[in-house]
């Protein structure tokens, strides 16, 4: 079965003023929206098209290599924008609790030094990608990728990203990255990235 372009969970106006309902318009039914369907197209006629792409991205290195880098580029779009949507949210922010927060204190000492370390994993990602807090094999972990590669490939397991691509943010903030990731920090879902943590503690 296809990838399809999944429904944000608000409005596109809910995340303002962080994120302006312009930006979330045309990053999400068109940026979105082209992966979708050029990973659609790069697939078509596998069976690979019929799993999910978190599978997908997982098992990149046994796609056909005549199809590989297609799956790379438009797959990863899929699936790390289909977590992007999700760990933001309205009324969000904040500081994450119970086991998550814990866990973040194990790793980083404080969620200040975490936010600090995440915010500049943000800030020098050089040219397009994202940051990411995953998890690995023992502890939670700050990492990056370029373009639309995913942590998936790698074999660790997202919980927390943001978007640093310029069509992310550039409508509000220009080349203002710093005050557009200091403006994420408002919209971060920690109930979501807190149900993503307990399901790696359960599996």
């Amino acid at each position: 079965m296809p990838f399809n372009l999944p429904k944000l969970p608000y409005a596109y106006d809910a995340l303002e003023p962080s994120i302006d309902a312009k930006t979330m318009e045309i990053h999400h039914g068109k940026h979105h929206q082209a992966y979708v369907d050029k990973a659609n197209a790069a697939l078509e006629g596998t069976e690979w098209l019929s799993r999910p792409i978190e599978d997908v991205m997982a098992r990149l290195m046994e796609v056909p290599e005549d199809r590989r880098q297609a799956v790379r580029n438009h797959g990863g779009g899929v699936l790390n924008h289909a977590i992007f949507w999700t760990v933001m949210g309205p009324k969000a922010g904040g500081e994450p609790q119970g086991d998550l927060g814990k866990a973040i204190q194990s790793a980083f000492g404080d969620f200040a030094s975490f936010q600090e370390q995440f915010t500049q994993a943000a800030l020098s990602q050089f040219g397009s990608g994202w940051a990411w807090l995953v998890a690995g094999d023992s502890r939670l972990e700050i990492t990056q990728t370029a373009n639309q590669d995913s942590p998936v490939t790698q074999g660790l397991t997202p919980l927390l990203c943001i978007d640093v691509w310029e069509h992310a943010y550039y409508l509000r903030y220009q080349n203002r990255r710093p005050e557009y990731v200091k403006a994420w920090w408002n919209v971060v879902n920690w109930q979501e990235v807190a149900q993503r943590f307990a399901k790696v503690k359960t599996a």
